[in-house]
């Protein structure tokens, strides 16, 4: 080996690729790296699902008779469904005659209501309650033949 040779490689040589290798070191310090996929730098995107509105509230309610013609009818379940917007439906069968009709709140008050539901048969049921809760609550019901109700209203 010569004098000017260090690993075999003469020192001319040796200097050209340190030199290269040093220029090309600097040359990159001032690049950066463009992703190829351009989606990856976008801002994640929001989804509003909006929610469901609330499903309507179905209550069992009670009819105990108050007065003699009431009671040859016996207890008597009734089924009053608000949709939350204060208004319902309102359903029983007395005495094999089936009652449809609406329950509502009175004026703007959410505790105070009427239901009333006509018959299969053309009789009709007309009643009054206050809920003490938003699940519980009382009232009056009367059938058109003069029979009176007790309501119960929620479990």
């Amino acid at each position: 080996m010569s004098k000017n040779s260090v690993f075999g490689f003469s020192v001319v040589r040796s200097s050209i690729l340190a030199t290269t290798v040093v220029g090309a070191a600097l040359a990159l310090t001032g690049c950066y790296v463009v992703p190829l996929n351009q989606q990856a730098n976008q801002a994640p995107t929001t989804v509003y699902v909006p929610t469901a509105p609330p499903a309507p509230v179905t209550f069992a309610a009670r009819l105990y008779p108050s007065n003699d013609l009431a009671s040859s009818y016996g207890m008597v379940s009734a089924v009053v469904t608000n949709d939350l917007n204060g208004r319902g439906t309102f359903s029983t069968a007395i005495n094999g005659e089936n009652f449809m009709g609406e329950a509502t709140r009175s004026n703007g008050n959410l505790r105070t209501g009427v239901a009333n539901g006509s018959g299969n048969r053309g009789s009709y049921i007309n009643c009054t309650y206050q809920m003490n809760s938003a699940s519980l609550g009382s009232g009056q019901c009367k059938l058109s033949n003069g029979a009176v109700f007790t309501m119960h209203v929620g479990s």
